[in-house]
């Protein structure tokens, strides 16, 4: 199996790289990004984890834990294994994660062990106390700064809701938006920024976990697009210090490739003819969706939120650094529903069985010629 894997990547870069000149060879790293769906301890801490202890709704025993971190190291190891089977992600960012500790457990099992995977974390203000982090290999990335950037936004200010529309109905999600009574602030996950060095070269990453859809699409999608907008200024700001920055910005938006939050908030583009500068943002994904590729299923229709977008500096096929190459969704057969109602669909959490997640994890492909 491992042979024919490297005759596969052996033709798919003569293939693509064949009309460079023949014996150049290249420096290729996995960017992934994957919602844990629910990746909670068993332990009792200040957040509202109560559903997710042995006593719990979801009667989450250590064994489950053990069983979830397995199943989550199982697919980290293996995303982008097509073009790159001798390496897991080098970058991977994370949404649904309890705390700091599920991550250093994650990294500690058999599977990762040895990528020696080093980690950025933040705990936010999401009442239900989930939070997004970053997973880097040491001896590929240095982070030389990192900080959690809040998402400052407010529910309707008179405490009236809205009328609810008929056609807007409510997810079935667990991911409830939560809104604080004393000043009507919606309370969600922070925007974590990490820059370092990848193998020299100076990059920035952004990870995301945008509000749900709770209380239904129209009404919560202004929380989306102000994500998108903050989004936005992060990279501004960047492009401020560094005209051609390279940032990667990645996450669960809860939106797809299409939304007004990563159409306007952001600005994203669907093809790479349409990048003019530097701070353009490229968008392979939005190609994706209208293909008909998924990263979850949403009121029983395919979509993709999850999504990794790159800046101009990216796109520039200068083999001499760091270029986006393609995209993917990792979705191998066995995270995926074979029976019942939710067939096809993600192989996600049960009350009787950890899963892996109800989302499939996306990454993106990354080449420098090696000189």
């Amino acid at each position: 199996m491992r042979i024919k894997k490297l005759i596969a990547v052996f033709f798919v870069l003569f293939a693509i790289f064949s009309s460079n000149g023949q014996g150049k060879k290249y420096n290729i790293h996995t960017v992934a990004f994957y919602n844990f769906e629910n990746l909670f301890d068993t332990i009792n801490g200040p957040n509202n984890d109560e559903e997710w202890l042995p006593n719990g709704a979801m009667n989450w025993t250590g064994k489950k834990y053990k069983q979830k971190l397995h199943n989550l190291a199982r697919v980290i190891n293996e995303i982008g294994s097509t073009e790159n089977p001798s390496n897991s992600p080098t970058l991977l960012g994370c949404s649904e994660i309890e705390n700091r500790g599920v991550l250093e457990d994650l990294v500690k099992e058999p599977l990762l062990i040895n990528r020696d995977y080093g980690i950025v974390h933040f705990d936010s203000p999401d009442k239900r106390g989930i939070d997004v982090g970053l997973l880097y290999q040491k001896k590929h990335f240095k982070p030389t700064s990192y900080k959690n950037i809040p998402l400052i936004i407010y529910s309707n200010q008179e405490g009236k809701e809205d009328k609810k529309d008929k056609k807007d109905k409510e997810e079935a999600t667990d991911d409830v938006t939560t809104t604080s009574k004393t000043d009507n602030r919606v309370y969600t996950r922070d925007q974590l920024l990490v820059t370092g060095f990848l193998d020299g070269e100076e990059i920035n990453i952004i990870v995301n976990h945008w509000p749900s859809r709770s209380g239904g699409e129209k009404k919560s999608s202004p929380f989306r697009e102000a994500a998108g907008r903050l989004n936005r200024k992060i990279m501004d700001s960047l492009f401020a210090i560094n005209p051609n920055a390279k940032i990667i910005t990645m996450g669960d938006l809860n939106d797809g490739t299409y939304n007004k939050s990563v159409k306007e908030g952001i600005g994203a583009k669907r093809k790479k003819e349409e990048l003019k500068q530097p701070s353009d943002i490229y968008n392979p994904f939005e190609e994706m969706f209208y293909k008909g590729n998924a990263s979850l299923f949403w009121r029983d229709s395919g979509d993709i939120f999850d999504q990794i977008m790159v800046s101009e500096t990216f796109v520039r096929k200068d083999y001499s650094t760091f270029c986006y190459w393609k995209a993917g969704i990792f979705n191998k057969p066995y995270m995926i529903q074979t029976t019942g109602q939710y067939k096809g669909y993600p192989l996600r959490n049960s009350s009787s069985e950890p899963g892996f997640s109800d989302h499939f994890p996306v990454y993106i492909y990354l080449l420098k010629e090696i000189k």
